[in-house]
């Protein structure tokens, strides 16, 4: 066990005293004068670079810092080609997304459920969501804690409460603006601390050439895997399409990545900042796995201790950064630095969110008459609370396996189906409030079924994986026994059928699987009900689809389907936006024509319209 330095320490403490000083600067900062707009939404004036960098570091924490590495040590470079999938996973949401959620002027993203659907259909997404997030920040509160315990000796569970208490404080008290900022200077912690690890090892080793020669020899440099099956581990098509599913419900839908595009200045700002994450995580993913090659090329050179070689799969990374690191001091305290940056950039994205969501959709609406200063108050107790809470979850971490597993696991399980949610409002017209329920319901059944199928699973098998081409280390079983999800390769003796093939679905796919489960079942139910013939539908809260795929063909045909493209007779609610309808056009608040409205006509009591070709 190696311990920190006295210089380990200043840095570390550093961190911790310069996030909480950028939090409690926000919060005084106009004390007195704040409203719940500057406190949930900061005010609605952040830019675009602040804006992006928060976006990066809300789920780039810890889990992923010690997660990557050690998945390229163990089975090489294949989970590289996740990558692929941050281009349309986050086109999409650019173009898509943000651009219904921003005109809509909304707070909470489970606002859209309700103008698109009903109430009931609002706070069942809330919960789930809430659910996600509470689960999912104890995973992230542990794992930090964790590797400190790992390399310092440092008490384990003083660590969870000195991060959780730090991040609950300032994020309280600052509110998203505070949140934001301390974002952009964790994420430059991370850089450097990442970056550190990288130089002083590929120097140790030679160069990075030859940590690439190295990697490569002894076949840890992996190639295009093609294989379609999606119950292989990882290929290609798992990385790279099935990722983009859970890119969207990360970057599409998630309320902690929602709530920072809508706090942008405007619309373009707001879609800059996200083209402005695509590279950054691009240089991120990269880093993460030339860490895990770099650690490779160590130990191909100096072997590793019997403890090292016993370790769980998540402080491989810590006993290489204390072991490479260990003559300089205060760069191993940076690289601890660099994974509580995570920790605590994440977090407080959670708690900020939550607190939004609370407030906005389950206690708003029911109680519309609270004063500002009470619902600032209330707020700031809802953060603090969402605190406490996430505080206790860190020990239900402990018992889930290894972090990295656990966490993209829960958010495939609870997000896949949240992302189905929104789909199923957003790109069908005739999904109804029954639909979307029963749907809803459909996609976490599913998604609890496989999910709590594969740990049964893995745990009655009782055996570790190994990594492919060998492995100069082995696991104990139990390691890997108490698992989420099927994320380690399945190398059992004989070839799972039935349902436990069922269960050793790949778990890239799981917020595919676990999505197209609540649209099929939601558009299936919505049919079956008369999908929302004589419910009006709310202006904006469509994307034309039809429209768009038809921009592909010939002019010709084009006139010849445009007034019927994209018709549907759906009935439109003229009373969202009375002061903005004027001769059959939709104008939004900057008086930009939206949507032109043709052929009124009447059909029972509502009036329909035919939307015509112009561009969201």
């Amino acid at each position: 066990m190696s311990t920190f330095s006295p210089v380990d320490y200043v840095v570390f403490i550093l961190l911790l005293v310069l996030s909480l000083a950028i939090g409690l600067y926000h919060a005084f900062r106009g004390w007195g004068r704040h409203t719940v707009g500057q406190l949930l939404m900061a005010d609605r004036k952040m830019g675009c670079l602040p804006v992006a960098l928060s976006l990066l570091a809300t789920f780039q924490s810890a889990v992923a810092i010690l997660g990557v590495p050690s998945e390229i040590y163990r089975f090489g470079t294949q989970y590289w080609f996740l990558g692929c999938s941050y281009f349309l996973g986050l086109l999409i949401p650019a173009h898509i997304f943000i651009p219904i959620f921003y005109r809509l002027h909304l707070t909470s993203a489970y606002e859209y459920l309700e103008l698109r659907f009903n109430k009931t259909v609002r706070v069942c997404g809330t919960v789930t969501f809430i659910f996600q997030m509470v689960i999912y920040m104890g995973v992230v509160l542990y794992a930090p804690s964790l590797a400190l315990n790992a390399v310092t000796g440092f008490d384990l569970w003083l660590s969870v409460l000195t991060l959780g208490i730090v991040c609950t404080v300032y994020t309280a008290l600052g509110g998203l603006k505070a949140v934001i900022w301390t974002d952009v200077f964790q994420t430059l912690v991370m850089f450097l601390g990442q970056l550190a690890v990288i130089i002083v090892g590929s120097a140790k080793v030679g160069s990075l050439w030859h940590v690439w020669a190295v990697a490569s020899q002894h076949g840890r440099i992996s190639g295009i895997e093609l294989d379609p099956d999606p119950f292989v581990r990882h290929t290609f098509w798992t990385l790279a399409f099935g990722g983009v599913f859970m890119m969207l419900s990360l970057y599409g839908v998630n309320q902690a990545q929602v709530q920072r595009y809508l706090s942008s200045r405007t619309e373009k700002a707001a879609v800059l900042s996200c083209y402005a994450v695509f590279p950054c995580q691009q240089v991120v993913l990269g880093m993460g796995c030339l860490i895990g090659l770099v650690m490779f090329a160590y130990y191909q050179r100096f072997p590793m201790s019997t403890q090292q070689s016993q370790a769980a799969p998540d402080q491989f990374v810590l006993y290489f950064v204390m072991d490479l690191l260990k003559d300089l001091p205060g760069l191993p305290g940076l690289f601890v630095a660099c994974l509580f940056s995570g920790s605590l950039s994440t977090i407080s994205s959670a708690f900020n969110s939550l607190a939004t969501v609370t407030m906005e959709d389950l206690i708003r609406p029911w109680f519309p008459e609270f004063s500002e200063a009470r619902a600032i108050m209330l707020s700031r107790s809802l953060a603090f609370g969402y605190g406490l809470l996430c505080l206790g979850m860190a020990y239900v971490s402990s018992q889930m396996g290894p972090v990295l597993q656990a966490a993209i696991s829960i958010f495939g399980m609870v997000g896949g189906p949240l992302l189905g949610l929104f789909c199923l409002g957003i790109f069908f017209p005739c999904a109804n409030p029954p639909g979307a329920i029963v749907g809803l319901l459909a996609g976490l059944i599913m998604a609890f079924w496989i999910g709590i199928g594969s740990i049964v699973t893995s745990m009655g098998s009782g055996v570790a994986p190994s990594p492919p081409n060998g492995s100069s280390f082995s696991l104990p079983s139990n390691l890997t026994a108490a698992t989420v999800t099927t994320l380690m390769s399945s190398t059992t003796l004989s070839k799972p059928t039935g349902l436990q093939r069922l269960y050793s679905l790949s778990y890239m796919w799981y917020s595919a699987h676990n999505s197209t489960t609540v649209i099929v079942v939601g558009l299936t139910i919505s049919l079956l009900t008369g999908g929302m013939r004589g419910r009006p539908l709310k202006p904006g809260t469509i994307y034309p689809v039809l429209p768009k795929l038809l921009a592909f063909l010939p002019l010709s045909y084009q006139k010849r389907l445009s007034c019927r493209s994209y018709s549907q007779d759906l009935p439109v609610d003229t009373d969202l936006f009375p002061e903005k309808m004027a001769n059959g056009v939709l104008r939004d608040s900057k008086d930009k024509e939206v949507v032109a409205l043709d052929g009124w006509a009447q059909q029972g009591s509502s009036p329909t319209f035919v939307l015509q070709e112009t561009s969201l």
